[in-house]
């Protein structure tokens, strides 16, 4: 969503006889670069610490908002040179054995992803993570660590290195686990590993999150995630809890190569999708042709509040986008609601058959 500007802030300091809005304008102009689209956002996060400032909240808030800060500042430089890698988030259980098959399957997964230039992030840990980081090797691996009150070590691959990351905060490593997700993948796990699975899951139905490609892995004769999808079915879609398509946004695979697999192919015309305004872009590698476009209004034209489906190029008067300009636009508006039919939509258009000048 396009950014809004705090204008309860700005009556504040102009009634306290203080100019505090001059005196952070003036920060500003001393370390924003010239022509940088952030300067407003810089504004009003320097805004924000002063009324709490003035505010003087206890320490413990203060201590908060400091580590918070200092985290995701940390964190931001540090993935940043990874910036134009795509990511696979894998989940799975610490106390996995090495002799497990779901061992094996984990650390055949980090190879499978590894071997189509996708990096791995894990906790970093032992069981699952030390395999998935295992298989990807050093260079195609991310390890979000978490420190404790007492003794923790990261797994081999990641430890004293610089793709390892820790985290004081459960609630910011979790926002990077999904943030820098262009994939997740989900093994069988405890508590931690259902949390993640039904954390993400929300995020995504509800729009919170954007819709990325979530697998459900499991060895060939393992009934761990077909039990809890059988749940789902049957308590949250029978009872109308969650939508009818809502389970679409998950696929079970057996096989790291169909995990795998199942995420390439979700970037075969996809790249990503943004808001603006009132209406929903999905920038692809290829163009549409004219017969899918007349299918998608037939098809899926119950995702669009009010007239169809468009096809657009870029606008170079959007600036935002002019690292994307040589994407196709696909633009509708989306009701924002049904994001399992929106996964539909996507698996129709990383169709070869339904591009303009297949590859």
């Amino acid at each position: 969503m396009p950014h809004q500007p705090d204008d309860y802030l700005e009556r504040h300091f102009k009634s306290s006889g203080i100019d505090l809005a001059q005196k952070v304008d003036e920060l500003l102009n001393l370390t924003v670069p010239t022509g940088s689209l952030n300067g407003p956002l810089y504004r009003d996060m320097l805004v924000t610490v002063v009324r709490m400032a003035q505010a003087d909240r206890n320490r413990w808030d203060a201590k908060i908002l400091l580590q918070t800060l200092k985290e995701m500042e940390h964190a931001f430089s540090v993935l940043e040179k990874f910036k134009r890698r795509r990511k696979v988030t894998v989940f799975g259980s610490a106390r996995t054995p090495v002799e497990h098959p779901v061992y094996a399957l984990a650390r055949q997964l980090g190879e499978a992803l590894a071997k189509r230039d996708l990096m791995v992030i894990t906790g970093a840990g032992g069981g699952i993570m030390a395999a998935a980081h295992e298989g990807a090797g050093l260079d195609n691996s991310l390890g979000l660590n978490i420190t404790l009150p007492f003794e923790q070590h990261a797994n081999a691959t990641v430890e004293g290195t610089d793709n390892l990351l820790s985290f004081h905060f459960f609630f910011v490593r979790k926002l990077f686990f999904v943030k820098e997700a262009d994939a997740l993948v989900l093994c069988p796990g405890g508590f931690g590993t259902l949390d993640e699975a039904l954390e993400v899951l929300t995020l995504i139905q509800t729009g919170k999150s954007p819709l990325v490609p979530v697998v459900l892995l499991d060895e060939a004769n393992g009934s761990f995630w077909e039990d809890a999808l059988g749940f789902m079915r049957r308590q949250l879609e029978e009872n109308r809890y969650i939508l009818p398509s809502d389970l679409k946004l998950v696929r079970l695979v057996n096989s790291a190569e169909a995990a795998a697999e199942e995420i390439s192919q979700f970037y075969r015309n996809f790249h990503s999708s943004r808001w603006l305004k009132n209406n929903f872009i999905i920038r692809m590698n290829h163009a549409l042709s004219e017969t899918a476009m007349s299918a998608l209004e037939a098809d899926f034209g119950d995702l669009c509040l009010n007239t169809g489906f468009t096809q657009q190029a870029y606008d170079e008067a959007d600036k935002e986008e002019s690292e994307f300009s040589e994407l196709t636009r696909l633009v509708f508006a989306f009701n924002g609601r049904d994001h399992g039919r929106l996964r539909e939509l996507y698996d129709f258009i990383n169709l070869p058959e339904h591009w303009a000048n297949p590859a």
